[in-house]
């Protein structure tokens, strides 16, 4: 299946969802994501067979350690885009178009490296007559999953922090959509101390709400949390096999968190 991750590099990443999906068997997935520690740890495990993406990264730790391994070693096919086409690509899906004309590409390596996309002409008689523009084909996506500060329990959902991240677009180019956030609230809660714009995700996108607070870790979640540098770091210089059985081995996110939180206490 196809599986898209919201999120952007390790920021409001929905962790606790990709944890989840590590206790099931399923595996040979497409992977398509703005890629930070949901595809490093994804494919550490082997479960992705192709990834789609514009980068990986840690943000603090400029390329996913993890994911480098793996694609060094092989293990994974990768479809790399230029964020505006990727971006386009989710704006295509979500309207259930089969691609969209852009100019991000044009002249560029992502041609060379992706020569399975293809361009159009434009057909109009106006300055952008004879033009040429790249095709970028729809991200169409079986199911997707998207972290959230707040949402009520049908899926109106809401961010707080300075940046939606696209998550909006996951959802609507996604056959299913899950949406984890910090706080189930009442519907009216959602606006009464926040602007109506922060209302990102809208129910009828959306397959199903789950309350799991501290979600995103280890990612930030602004303003509920920040990044958890010290334990990324850890993430990012231990070997995979290592740092599964410590902190990935349990049956529930319950035992994960309980996990970092001791962790942090031999720390300090």
């Amino acid at each position: 299946m196809t599986l898209g991750i919201g999120g952007w590099g390790s920021r409001r990443k929905p962790m606790a969802l990709v944890r989840a999906l590590l206790r099931s068997e399923i595996t040979d997935l497409t992977v398509v994501s703005y890629g930070g520690p949901d595809v490093g740890i994804l494919a550490a495990a082997g479960r992705i067979r192709r990834l789609v993406t514009p980068f990986v990264t840690l943000d603090s730790i400029p390329l996913e350690p993890h994911f480098r391994a793996a694609r060094e070693s092989g293990a994974l096919e990768l479809t790399e885009l230029d964020e505006a086409m990727f971006m386009w690509g989710l704006h295509a899906a979500a309207n259930r178009l089969p691609f969209l004309p852009v100019r991000a590409g044009v002249g560029s390596d992502v041609m060379r490296v992706n020569p399975e996309l293809r361009t159009v002409t434009s057909p109009y008689e106006d300055d952008s007559a004879g033009e040429e523009f790249v095709a970028v084909p729809a991200l169409r996506l079986d199911a997707a999953f998207v972290h959230m500060n707040r949402s009520d329990r049908h899926g109106n959902a809401q961010y707080l922090g300075p940046d939606p991240y696209f998550d909006d677009l996951f959802c609507e180019a996604a056959d299913a959509a899950y949406v984890s956030c910090e706080e189930i609230v009442e519907t009216a809660d959602l606006t009464k101390d926040a602007a109506p714009q922060t209302l990102l995700i809208s129910r009828h996108t959306v397959t199903g709400v789950v309350e799991t607070p501290n979600g995103a870790h280890f990612t930030s979640c602004v303003p509920d949390y920040g990044r958890d540098e010290p334990f990324q770091k850890l993430y990012a210089t231990t070997p995979w096999a290592e740092f599964a059985e410590r902190f990935l081995s349990g049956g529930s996110e319950h035992t994960y968190q309980t996990a970092v939180q001791a962790w942090h206490k031999e720390q300090s």
